[in-house]
């Protein structure tokens, strides 16, 4: 699995003129699903993205989780981030297919959700419309495979 995480103030998706979900502070997490993954990549991915901590503590420092803050997740399906660039046209083989894809991204979302978390989500295979105001700006890249 890969994730793109930002530490946003805000942020929200948007399907056909309809908002579907929004968040303050917290994670926008972009989840991408590769064909080797399954439950226990989800678990793993969703115990680290909550656990990471990116949030200032007292000192200024980046020290604190999502829980410490209060903090909201904003997750959105992204087959995307399994594009293969080798030419001009990205490719998505690399993807795994929506059976699979959309079943890992439910079980991350609840697993987040065990963990506490307040969470909200785009629509699985939309075309969506993001919006974010990021928090530092802070990033992260998360790949299973690595």
């Amino acid at each position: 699995m890969r994730a793109v995480v930002t530490r946003v103030k805000s942020a929200s998706v948007t399907v056909e003129g309809q908002t579907l979900g929004s968040i303050g502070g917290g994670f926008l997490v972009l989840l991408g699903v590769g064909p080797n993954d399954t439950e226990k990549t989800a678990v793993a991915l969703a115990d680290k993205i909550c656990q990471v901590r990116i949030f200032a503590d007292d000192g200024g420092k980046m020290n604190l989780p999502l829980a410490a803050v209060g903090g909201a997740l904003l997750v959105i399906s992204q087959f995307t981030l399994y594009a293969d660039l080798k030419s001009r046209r990205p490719g998505f083989s690399h993807a795994a297919k929506p059976e699979l894809a959309e079943s890992l991204y439910e079980k991350f979302i609840a697993c987040c959700r065990e963990k506490g978390f307040a969470i909200q989500c785009g629509k699985f295979g939309a075309d969506m419309q993001v919006a974010s105001v990021n928090d530092g700006p802070v990033t992260l890249i998360f790949d299973t495979d690595k």
